[in-house]
Order: C-alpha cells, then structure tokens, then sequence
C-alpha cells in the first residue's frame, strides 16, 4: 500500500490527479463548514441527542448536517436518485440495455437523467428538511422569502457538490460520492473517539475496550471479504503466424466475493432511513392521523428486531442487484474467446457465460452474507456495549474502510496501466 503511494507521488500525471481531488474535497468541506443564517446552536444540539435518522443523514451528507451548512442535504439527493434509477432498470428493459449494451453516449444519457432527477428531489428534500427544522425552534425564518433563500441556496449548493463528485470521478481514483462521505466520515471520527473517551465512567472501560476490539475485527473482515476472490484458470490456445507461434499461456480471471464494494450498504440505509424521515415531517404537522402514523414509524429504529432483519435482507438484496448490474459474464465469454482464451471443462461462448454467472452467484452469496453480518454487528454492539457516542459509528467504519480499499485498488490500476503504457 505504502510502496504504491509513494510511486503515486512520483508520477507527475498520478500526483496532480491526487491535488484536483485534495482540491475538490477542500472545497466541499469549506461548503459544510459555512452555517446557513439564524441557527439555533443550542436548540440543534438538543434536536440532534440522540436522533439516529439526522447522525445517519449525516454521513451521507459528509458532515455537512451537524451545523446545518450551505451543503445541507450533501450529495445525498444524487444517491437517492441513483438508488431509483437502479431499481428502474429492472422494470424498464430499454434502461437495462442502455447501462449495460449501451455505446458511451447512451451511458451519458443514462447518467444525466440522474441528475436532472436530482434536482426536484433536493428541492423536496430541502422543503421537507427546512421545514422540519423550523417546526423544532433549530432555524428561524423572520419572512417567507427567507425561506425561499435558504431553500434556493440548500438545492443550488446540493447540485455543485454533486458537480464536485462528477469531478472527482473524472480523476479515475475513486468514486466521487463515496469520496466526498469517505472525507466526512474520517474528519469527524476522531472527535467521536475523543467524545467517546472523555464521557467514559470507570464502570464502562471494559465495554469500551471490547467495542474497539470488535471494531478493529470489523476492519479485518472488510479487508478479508473485499480483497477475497475466485480465481478462474483461463488457458489460450497456441497460434501460429508466419513462422512465429503465439499463445498457449494460462493465466486467471479473478472474480472478487464482494464485488458491490460499499453500494450495498449506502443503499440499504437510505432506504432504511425513510421511516424516520418521514416521521419527522409528519411530526411537525398538527393532523391526529398524521401524527399517529408518524408515532407508528418512529417506533422503527436499530433495536427493533424489524429493523435488523430488513436491513440484513436489504444488505444481501442490493449485494445482489449490484452485481448482476455490474458484472456482465456473456460480456467477458466473448471477450476471452475473441482473444483465443477458454476455460479448461467449458466450451466457449454461452457454456462459458453460464459457468462464470453461477461462479458469480454462488460466491456473491458468501459475500452478500458476510457483508449483512458485518453491517449488523455495529448495531449489536452499540445495544450490548451500551455505547452510544458512536451514534452511527459502526457503518462509518464499515464505509471508511470499504471506501479506503477502493481507493488504494484503483491507485494501483492506475500505476499498473501506466506501466503496461511505458512498456
């Protein structure tokens, strides 16, 4: 990791990829830093003890919530546009063949469709939020165009970060979305472990030691399921041209067990943090019937049973959407046998494609598993441990790390490309 950072510093082209995203991440985080106007400081405090949907929102806005920024809603509005369009491409063929068949002008098309849904729903998100927020006494609007301007400044400021993620992607060194929450995460986890410590009494030593010791367990799972893969032998048949003969190497294709990366879990918490959002705003609303529901769905948090079998099933569900979007096994049969590759057993072509989809499938559900477990055991530590500093710590680490290897994969595919270049 070191030896592959350093070489990533001594390529001129690497090292000023690396400062456009330092830059653009910087930007981002001055963006949440700045206050929006008339915030109540010691009302926020208040409102935030304790609410488990606002530490999660928090995460995904990469930190940009807790003093209710400029960057309020965060690259959030974009994920969840995302998470639809994902899902739309099951009941809609035409989607699914422009992500997956589609030439690079349809993919583009693809992708601006998400940001135009982007729009709209940060302008509901930023309604809903604002007005939540005002209803408990956190934000003061003196005028109603007060509120429009908070409202045009939290959606304006909603699509530049998402022009920042778009950016940062570019770069080839990560996923800019995770990017922008992985920079959140590790800016505010340090203050978390100090708060943690500091408000520690003797009698909860123990139970402090044992939920870093099962944190640092998590970090070695994640590391050991996101760098696990299958190795598939692949064998080329020999060629001869002319007087030279080419071929006959054998070599392997590797098919990680995890191959959703951290998407499954971002996935599975947004859709898991609509019950307290809506909550939320129907909290605020004077209806009996509105506030009976709303009572109803703020029963449903992490230490309910409910709660953690549905974000287990979802962990697993979106583990699975993701690869079967992503991975493409007629797409790589065709590939190895345009190229004279064949798997030993399998004839090539649809044999092929059908054994790499059932390898996919069966080593997705030890990942998918794996993964659901993994996400649960920050939950199950924080109700046995009793530490609730960490208010969504667990899946902070959870991200963080999975946020990490992608970035250190993706460096070295950078630094291997270019070598393949040199030579």
């Amino acid at each position: 990791m070191f030896k592959n950072l350093v070489s990533l510093l001594k390529v001129p082209d690497l090292r000023r990829k690396l400062l456009i995203v330092f830059f653009l991440l910087f930007v981002f985080r001055v963006l949440a830093t700045i206050p929006l106007p008339n915030v109540n400081k010691d009302q926020l405090k208040i409102f935030l003890t304790g609410n488990q949907f606002f530490g999660l929102f928090n995460v995904f806005t990469g930190g940009a919530f807790d003093n209710i920024s400029l960057g309020l809603l965060g690259i959030g509005p974009y994920i969840t546009s995302s998470i639809i369009f994902q899902l739309l491409t099951l009941v809609f063929p035409s989607l699914k063949e422009m992500v997956r068949e589609g030439t690079d002008k349809e993919r583009a098309k693809f992708e601006q469709y998400q940001r135009l849904l982007a729009a709209p729903l940060a302008l509901l998100q930023g309604f809903g939020f604002l007005n939540t927020l005002r209803s408990q006494g956190v934000i003061i609007f003196n005028s109603p165009f007060d509120f429009i301007r908070s409202l045009i400044i939290v959606m304006a400021s909603s699509m530049f970060i998402m022009w920042l993620a778009e950016l940062i992607t570019e770069q080839k060194l990560g996923n800019g979305a995770s990017m922008i929450i992985f920079a959140g995460i590790v800016i505010n986890f340090p203050r978390e472990i100090f708060q943690t410590i500091i408000t520690a009494t003797p009698e909860m030593i123990p139970s402090i030691v044992l939920f870093f010791i099962l944190g640092l367990l998590i970090i070695v799972g994640v590391v050991f399921i996101s760098r696990g893969e299958r190795r598939i032998p692949v064998s080329y048949a020999k060629q001869v041209r002319g007087t030279k003969i080419y071929g006959g190497a054998s070599t392997y294709l590797p098919l990680r067990i995890n191959q959703a990366g951290v998407i499954p879990i971002i996935f599975a918490l947004s859709i898991m943090s609509f019950p307290q959002m809506i909550s939320q705003f129907m909290s605020a609303s004077k209806n009996i019937y509105l506030l009976k529901i709303a009572l109803i769905l703020k029963n449903f948090r992490q230490e309910s049973l409910i709660y953690l079998l549905l974000y287990f099933l979802l962990v697993i569900v979106f583990t699975f959407f993701y690869t079967m979007i992503t991975f493409e096994p007629q797409s790589i049969s065709d590939n190895l046998q345009k190229r004279g590759g064949f798997i030993p057993g399998y004839r090539p072509g649809k044999v092929t494609s059908q054994y790499l989809s059932n390898v996919s499938q069966k080593i997705t559900i030890f990942g998918a598993i794996f993964l659901g477990i993994i996400a649960l055991l920050p939950i199950l530590m924080q109700k046995f441990t009793g530490i609730t500093t960490f208010a969504i710590g667990g899946t902070s680490l959870l991200i963080m790390v999975e946020v990490a290897i992608e970035i250190m994969n993706n460096i070295e595919s950078q630094l291997i490309m270019r070598e393949y270049e040199i030579s």
